[in-house]
């Protein structure tokens, strides 16, 4: 009985837990060929719950970043970490891995270009550090 009692109280604690995970969505705004064979460019808005995060991920080619609204941790490997605010942008190489996190207090939303082989997944998850 204990045990059942356990397992019950660990499936609601662990469901209350993802439901507590702030929210993270993106829209693509538009998806078309491009001159680069093989390759596409999709525009999409990012949106960020305060201390949403997507993960740590790649995308099959650059992504081309611009701050709408809010504050953003913004961590690629290889690089130092850097705080961008409405207004700032960054580049992220092809393959390589990166993360946004929303460290501001309200709301935040990043206007995302990424130039991207077509027929790839927009983003694979990485492994966590």
């Amino acid at each position: 009985m204990r045990s059942v009692i356990l397992t019950v109280t660990a499936f609601v604690l662990s469901g209350i837990l993802v439901a507590q995970q702030p929210a993270f969505k993106r829209t693509v705004l538009q998806q078309h060929d491009i001159s680069v064979p093989g390759h596409e460019v999709i525009s999409a808005v990012a949106e960020f719950e305060p201390r949403a995060t997507p993960g740590r991920h790649t995308h099959f080619g650059e992504e081309i970043g611009y701050v709408l609204d809010g504050t953003f941790l913004i961590e690629q490997d290889g690089k130092a970490p850097v705080t961008l605010h409405a207004g700032g942008s960054f580049l992220i190489p092809a393959g390589t891995v990166h993360n946004a996190t929303n460290t501001g207090t309200g709301a935040g939303k990043i206007l995302a270009t990424y130039i991207v082989e077509k027929g790839k997944p927009l983003a694979t998850p990485a492994a966590a550090k």
